[in-house]
């Protein structure tokens, strides 16, 4: 008996561990992204950094000091979550002039009648494959976002 109570106080007082796989990043984690990504700011005004690939989706940091270019994925959806800083997200529409920059993979330098809206921290958004979408951040500013890839048929 004494046995069963030991074993049964153990196993009460040990951390409980989560099912193979599970992730967690605490908001602190995501926010000191944006310190390590300013400096890696490209020609395109937007530095990325892996997070994590779970081979048919990924996630990923973002952050943004200008205008990113029109894009849209033919085999990918998007999942968008602003952290800081603001942006207008621009969706639907054409991209006039896109180029095929990878496989499924498509650019513009701007879209044609999208819809308009404001972006900002804690906003969540899915952008389905096939859609037209940019981020427009005023100069001066930037854009922090988690973005999730994920796979679509």
């Amino acid at each position: 008996m004494k046995l069963f109570v030991l074993a049964l106080g153990l196993a009460l007082s040990a951390p409980a561990a989560g099912p193979e796989g599970v992730q967690l990043w605490k908001h602190s984690q995501l926010d000191s992204y944006e310190k390590t990504l300013h400096p890696k700011i490209d020609a395109h005004k937007i530095a990325v950094e892996p997070v994590a690939n779970w081979g048919n989706h990924r996630m990923m940091i973002a952050h943004r000091e200008g205008d990113g270019q029109a894009e849209m994925h033919e085999r990918q959806a998007d999942i968008l979550i602003g952290q800081s800083g603001q942006a207008t997200l621009v969706t639907g529409g054409s991209m006039p002039h896109s180029k095929n920059t990878e496989p499924g993979e498509f650019r513009s330098a701007a879209i044609s009648g999208g819809s308009s809206r404001a972006f900002g921290p804690g906003d969540i958004v899915h952008i389905p494959a096939h859609t037209p979408h940019q981020l427009l951040v005023k100069p001066g500013t930037q854009f922090t976002y988690v973005a999730f890839k994920i796979d679509v048929k």
